[in-house]
């Protein structure tokens, strides 16, 4: 793992404990910073970044806990490491505890549930749960990450003879009730869900939902209401509205859109559509096109089964590879990793489209989240 370092000249004053951050990860084996942490000016939602910390080799993924006042983040290594962060100063994240072995290759994606970290690893096709490690000497403070008590192999492969030979485990999230848990496998076209056992930590396979072959399944947002959910395909540049039965355990899948505009010519470059998110409203879709350098806006209808693509805009940079949106869904950040940064969009309220108001250098930028 690389060693600690922090760059002062990245460091700025006048911040205090109340103001927002966003944390923004990145490839360190691509020149970026690891984890580095910027101010959001309240009115524009500019970003400034103050501070920044590489302990954590290629920090691709990153999420956050406010009740634990944690940071979270994957090491995308072929070792494959976790790693949490104390916030007790929002601005010098400070490592908790050593990395934790995720028990797969290049995780790509985390989340948290039910006091685990779940994490999803690419290049073996795995899927992992790993506990919160409390303070041993009682305290009831949060000190690290467990090693893994359960791992999940996904199994078979896909039609794309590049990218599909074997399973790819591309994101793993739970569900909105918090029951189960569903593992997005870009290698073998499907979407796994698992009923989680919080107690003891471990997933019992339940339920694989079949996309199109080819597709390669990425990344999965919820609609608001929790009855939809919206799938990234990476290999045919689409998007597909997956109807989500709480009560089973089941996800079906229903309509598929395009989420770029019709070709004109051969000449434009192959597209991998990232992340994508859901407005709070559930009126609109963004998506992440790299290689196109878009975001796709995409509309609801009132159910939100189907959608429709009402226009892409420049992303702001090259290879745009994660979304965020704000808390009032007013802004949107796209990390933008092969031109290094992280640009800001205020989105408009009646159409979605987005507008571009700026951006803030990030080497080989690859997520963000705001807190």
């Amino acid at each position: 793992m690389a060693s600690a370092t922090s760059d002062e000249s990245k460091t700025g004053d006048g911040a205090t404990h109340g103001d927002q951050r966003a944390y923004i990860g990145s490839f360190t084996s691509a020149g970026g910073w690891g984890v580095s942490v910027a101010t959001v000016e309240p009115d524009s939602g500019a970003l400034t970044v103050k501070y920044s910390t590489d302990i954590v080799e290629n920090p691709s993924y990153l999420a956050l806990s406010r009740e634990q006042g944690v940071l979270y983040a994957v090491s995308e290594t072929p070792d494959g490491y976790g790693a949490a962060f104390s916030l007790g100063d929002p601005d010098r994240p400070a490592p908790l505890g050593l990395p934790a072995a995720v028990g797969g290759d290049d995780p790509t994606h985390l989340s948290l549930t039910e006091g685990h970290v779940l994490t999803a690893h690419y290049s073996s096709g795995t899927i992992s749960v790993l506990p919160y490690l409390l303070d041993p000497e009682g305290h009831g403070t949060w000190c690290g990450l467990a090693r893994p008590t359960d791992v999940r192999q996904h199994e078979g492969s896909g039609p794309d003879p590049e990218r599909q030979r074997g399973p790819h485990a591309h994101a793993v999230l739970p569900d909105p009730s918090g029951r189960w848990v569903l593992a997005v496998d870009l290698g073998t076209d499907t979407v796994h869900s698992y009923e989680l056992d919080a107690e003891r930590g471990t997933l019992r396979p339940h339920h694989a939902a079949h996309l199109t072959p080819g597709a390669g399944p990425r990344s999965l947002a919820f609609h608001p209401g929790g009855e939809w959910a919206y799938v990234t395909n990476e290999l045919d540049s689409t998007v597909t509205a997956c109807r989500w039965d709480a009560a089973t355990g089941e996800l079906t899948p229903g309509a598929t859109v395009s989420v770029l505009p019709p070709r004109e010519g051969d000449d434009l470059p192959r597209n991998y559509p990232s992340e994508l998110v859901v407005a709070p409203d559930g009126r609109f879709v963004w998506v992440a096109n790299r290689g196109h350098d878009s975001i796709a806006v995409l509309a609801l209808n009132t159910t939100g089964d189907q959608l429709e693509l009402r226009t892409t805009v420049d992303c702001g940079g090259h290879w745009p590879r994660h979304l965020a949106l704000s808390a009032t869904g007013e802004r949107l950040y796209v990390a933008n990793e092969r031109s290094g940064g992280v640009a800001w969009f205020t989105l408009d309220a009646e159409t979605g489209v987005p507008t571009w108001s700026g951006s803030v250098d990030a080497p080989a930028a690859s997520c963000v989240v705001l807190a």
